[in-house]
Order: C-alpha cells, then structure tokens, then sequence
C-alpha cells in the first residue's frame, strides 16, 4: 500500500475503535456515525483501490464490538427501565442468534434473529433527545420494538442476507426506481411534517445530544465501588450477565478470526473462568477500598494483570495459547468488566429510584 491508501485504512479501522467509545458520553451522534462508517467503509477503501485481505470477518467482529458499548452504554444512561429491559432482551437474542449463524453458516438464521437492538437504541435515544423518556410506558416502548422488528430490520435483513441483494448494484441496474425512490422518501417526509409533527405532544426540552447525569447518590466511581462491595457476589446475577454476554461476544468473534482453531466450548468456558477470577480480583479491590477514579487506568491495570495470569497459565499449558488471540480476548475481556463494573451499579440504582425507594448510604470512605 502506498502512504495515502495506509492512511486512510488506518483512519478507517481507527475509526471503527475509537467512534464506539464516545457512545456512551453522546450517544445519539456517535451511534449513528458508527452506522454510517460501518455502510461506508469498503466503498472509501475501493475509492482508494485497496481490498483488505480478511476484512470481511473484521468488519464483522467490529460491528459486534461497537453494540457492545452500546449496550454497556444503556447500563449507564437509560432512566426508563422497562426500555432497558426491552433493550437487554433484544441485544442478547441478537448475540445467541449472531453466533448460531457463525457456527452453522445457514443465512436465514439472521432474518430469525434480526439486529432489532441497534435501531432500537437509536429510536430511544431520538425520544430521549427531546423527550422525557421515563413518560412512555411499557406498551409504547414494546410497541415501538415491533414497528423495528417487522418494518424495518425484517425486510432489511431479508435484502442482505437471505436475498443477497446490494443496494449499490441494484440501483445501478435498475436506474429507473431512483426517481419514484426520491418522490416516495419526499412523500414521507411531507406526511410527517404534514400529519405526525402536529399529533406529538411538547417537547420537554431541547436537543440534547448528551446523556441526563448519573444520579448523584452513584456518580462517583468510590460510589460504584461501594455499591458492588455491598451488594455484589462473586456468584451473582450481575457475575452470570457478564459471563454470558462476554462468553457469547467472544465465541462469535473467535469465528470471525480467520486464524483461531480451538473449541468454542472450551473458549466459552475459559472466558467464563476468566470472568469469575476477574470478579473475584475486582470485589477484593473494592472491599479494600482500591479505586480508580479514572475508567482509561482502571482499564490498564486489570488488563496488565490480566496478561500476567495469561503468562503464567500459558507457561503451565506450555504455550499451548496463541499469543495474538489471547491479547485480542483479554484486551476486550478487561474493556467490557471494565465498561459493566462501573455501570451495572447506575443502571441499579436508577431501577430503585424509579421504584421511588431510597437509595441506601453507601460508606466510601477509604
């Protein structure tokens, strides 16, 4: 590759890592230019004339790796619990259904378990920008997640992965449909404008890009910390979510990788060995009152401590774990516990206040 073409795949992949970790901090702008960049990407890379050997499977594993955050993102931000719920529902029938696909390769398996989360999570976020999202009850929230599911990624996972079809190459072909294509999305447009707009109630305020802060009785990470010391367990609810969304993540990322050939069992049972160590590692640290203030540090060091476990178990397996692969999962291992510690106390704590309890003191002292 010469300069520019190295450049711009660098920027393109960096891109793809780095946009997802704003999602959290402003999720509506930066969940949608994940979308874009994800449509956009192998177009920029042949403007350029370059082709990436194996990106397919990486662009795949990215796709995953930024829903993630998503998700992790809903554990922090969302005050409307029967949205979450709904959210969480959708995001791990998503990930069962992502990796049956990567082990049997039957493509209809997509249009059985549709991405519904990722439009979902859009459509909240909308709502949340400049409505109270705690309004809306249940019904309005499941409503909104059939109109996705059966109007929306239906037909759209249908186009892609059943059909096969590219909207480039077809438009291409069929020049035709262009112009009926652009009167049709005028035609919405104006109904909305014209029938819709009027019906929806006041705003409660105006755009807001950023999410609503955490509640103050849990916005401080010796809070967080308190929180998990008190009402956390090695053997939890909280210990079982973590192992299977990282144990489902990891699977379906281990047969994306072109190179990896162990047993998907057994990587499911590592990573959930290696979730409960960190649990237990990371519930000592908080009882003893170790914090980190920063998320960037509190990152590194269990992702330092992480790989020393790994070296040392490799050396007792004699260096059975290849080096790359095992970097690549213990690096997204200590980013995702990283991610859920901190949040998985906001998201309960925001489930107590909506129930109207008090939230009970936590001593943060050191």
């Amino acid at each position: 590759m010469d300069t520019t073409t190295t450049l711009v795949f660098v920027a393109v992949v960096g891109g793809r890592f780095l946009l997802p970790l704003l999602i959290p901090y402003y999720p509506l702008p930066a969940v949608v230019a994940c979308l874009l960049l994800d449509g956009v990407d192998q177009t920029i890379f042949q403007l350029f004339g370059h082709d990436p050997p194996g990106y397919q499977a990486y662009d795949k594993a990215m796709d995953v790796y930024y829903l993630s955050i998503a998700f992790l993102a809903t554990l922090r931000n969302w005050a409307s619990t029967p949205a979450f719920r709904i959210a969480w529902a959708l995001y791990f029938y998503r990930l069962v259904g992502a990796l049956l696909f990567e082990l049997l390769h039957v493509r209809w398996l997509l249009l059985v378990f549709p991405n519904v989360f990722e439009y979902f999570f859009i459509a909240y976020e909308t709502v949340r920008s400049r409505w109270r999202p705690t309004s809306l009850l249940v019904g309005w929230w499941l409503s909104a997640a059939a109109v996705i599911w059966v109007f929306v990624k239906l037909p759209q996972e249908w186009w892609l992965h059943v059909a096969e079809l590219d909207v480039t190459d077809e438009l291409g072909a069929h020049t035709w449909v262009v112009g009926p294509l652009i009167v049709l999305l005028g035609g919405l447009a104006l109904a909305f404008q014209k029938l819709v707009r009027p019906r929806l109630r006041p705003t409660d305020w105006d755009w807001r890009f950023r999410p609503e802060p955490l509640p103050e009785e849990i916005d401080e990470p010796e809070e967080q910390s308190a929180w998990r010391m008190r009402y956390d367990a090695v053997l939890s609810a909280n210990t079982a979510e973590k192992v299977l969304l990282l144990g489902l993540v990891s699977c379906i990322f281990a047969q994306m990788l072109p190179d990896f050939e162990g047993s998907t069992a057994n990587l499911f049972v590592g990573v959930s060995v290696a979730v409960v160590l960190n649990t237990a590692v990371t519930l000592a640290a908080a009882r003893r009152r170790w914090t980190f203030r920063s998320t960037a540090l509190a990152f590194a060091v269990r992702l330092l401590l992480s790989v020393v476990a790994a070296y040392v178990a490799n050396w007792f397996l004699r260096g059975r774990l290849d080096g790359y692969d095992t970097l690549f999962f213990l690096t997204m291992i200590s980013l995702i516990t990283t991610l859920h510690d901190r949040w998985r106390p906001v998201r309960e704590v925001r489930e107590v206040l909506a129930e109207g309890l008090p939230v009970p003191r936590l001593d943060v002292r050191r």
